[in-house]
């Protein structure tokens, strides 16, 4: 994840030479995001499994993320304090380190003291399905090189001995959330970082690490890096032969890429001085021999194996033609901080709704805590968002984006078949009110015969005056909360 500026606003994307902006999400005094190229060089699958794969991830709309591993006792930005080059953002605390050395050593000794022993994924799986959740993506493994599930490649993993949680049942925490998530109907993905900044054969102890890139050049040790292709090979047929049917593998990383796939116009990816070309072909035709027609997201890398785009933090102003799944942090951190400064339920459903009509999913994070469980807050705020949901669904599920998308606090989604049209009316104001009378445009060509408040029984008052709609809302429009929808259809 690349820093940006903070309290920077926007962000550029780009889409077959046009620019649109991407207005940032997390208004705090440190913002985590991380700039995209994103569409630049998209390339549209041609496996029909993955196009119908892709299909279905998109009538999900919504997902949740899970960034966790170690660094969930310190309550520290996930892995990145590691990195020589974003100390000036992650802060190092003097209690876990007075040197670097000393700070890696401690990091890495979190394995030894690591045992969250109220964890319980049906708890999780529970609370989000009911909140409308339909996809989950795992942190199998971070930049930090701590693998969260059971691999033969390396001891620094939860299953270790040398990790207390691996004497539970449930030491293998991939295992436990993809199969509770499955058997609850989940989509599963797996977030893989290619980086490896515990592995020798990334970060070589013969050089001091310098930045977030591998630290020695490939091209005069190709042994030792034919050795990382080979670790990180070797991971991810782990993953994707051991646990399960897996619908998604989501790559982290993109500073690990060939050259010829740099941006020069986007200023993170100027600061790749090294070829790191990890071989995404074998990566990828082992992945797809493993799991048909799974989707493969090496995220920021343009090309055939970035199957869709992934605005991180951020929204893009305008409806975009291609796959895109925006992901945001529930509170200001991707992973556990205490006394996080969570969205108001208003806010994730405002955010929902500016995403499903600009065609894109909401991957939400939420960050367990070192004990193996969710602030309580979270499932206070995914209970508020499951009632919204269970009243206004229809609108959200199976839909794709309409012309005009958007219009003032007016946003727009269609059934697939075309024969309902949906109206989201928000005011992101601190509460919300529905407004007595509403006036909004009618998507061209479409002719509503009927036309219903979702979460209110009375009938409503309407008229078509061109193509226009003037609607009354009734008195008991005071009950709706965080926003309204407005149904019509054919």
């Amino acid at each position: 994840m690349i820093k940006l500026a903070e309290n920077e606003s926007f962000m550029l994307i780009k889409q077959k030479s046009k620019t649109f902006l991407l207005s940032s999400f997390l208004i705090s005094s440190v913002l985590f995001s991380q700039a995209h190229n994103v569409s630049e060089g998209y390339v549209k699958p041609d496996d029909p499994l993955v196009v119908q794969n892709l299909e279905q991830w998109q009538d999900l709309k919504f997902g949740l993320f899970m960034h966790w591993g170690t660094y969930s006792q310190w309550g520290i930005v996930e892995s990145w304090s590691l990195c020589p080059e974003d100390e000036s953002w992650t802060q190092r605390k003097p209690e876990h380190g007075k040197s670097y050395n000393e700070y890696v050593k401690n990091y890495e000794n979190l394995q030894t003291t690591f045992n969250p022993i109220g964890f319980n994924p049906q708890k999780w799986a529970n609370a989000a399905k009911k909140a409308g959740m339909k996809y989950v993506v795992f942190t199998t493994k971070h930049h930090d090189g701590f693998a969260m599930f059971d691999t033969k490649e390396s001891d620094y993993k939860i299953t270790s001995p040398r990790t207390p949680f691996s004497k539970n049942p449930k030491a293998d925490v991939t295992k436990e959330i993809f199969n509770t998530f499955r058997n609850d109907g989940f989509k599963i993905g797996a977030y893989f970082s290619k980086p490896d900044w515990h592995s020798e054969n990334y970060w070589w102890p013969y050089f001091p690490p310098k930045d977030r890139n591998v630290n020695y050049d490939p091209k005069k040790y190709p042994e030792r890096w034919n050795s990382f292709k080979k670790f990180t090979f070797n991971q991810l047929n782990e993953i994707t032969s051991n646990y399960g049917k897996i619908d998604i593998l989501w790559l982290d990383g993109g500073w690990v890429r060939p050259f010829h796939t740099i941006d020069p116009a986007v200023e993170w990816q100027r600061t790749i001085k090294v070829e790191q070309d990890i071989d995404m072909d074998k990566i990828g035709k082992m992945a797809r021999k493993n799991q048909p027609g799974i989707i493969i997201v090496d995220r920021t890398v343009p090309g055939k194996w970035e199957n869709y785009i992934t605005p991180e933090q951020a929204v893009p102003e305008h409806a975009l033609s291609i796959p895109w799944e925006s992901c945001i942090t529930m509170g200001d951190s991707f992973s556990y901080v205490p006394n996080d400064n969570y969205k108001s339920s208003q806010k994730i459903i405002e955010t929902l709704i500016k995403i499903i009509s600009r065609g894109g999913n909401y991957l939400m994070n939420i960050a367990p805590g070192p004990n193996g469980d969710y602030d309580a807050v979270v499932y206070d705020r995914l209970k508020e968002i499951s009632n919204w949901m269970e009243k206004n669904q229809s609108a959200v599920f199976a839909t794709r984006g309409i012309a005009p998308y958007h219009e003032g606090d007016l946003y727009y989604t269609r059934s697939k078949d075309g024969k309902t049209v949906n109206v989201f009316h928000i005011s992101e104001k601190a509460e919300y009110k529905a407004p007595a009378n509403l006036t909004f445009s009618v998507p061209e060509n479409f002719k509503p015969k009927t036309l219903q408040i979702l979460g209110i029984q009375s009938t409503i008052e309407w008229r078509q005056n061109g193509d226009k709609i003037e609607v009354t809302i009734p008195q008991n429009r005071t009950a709706l909360q965080y926003a309204m929808v407005i149904q019509m259809k054919k």
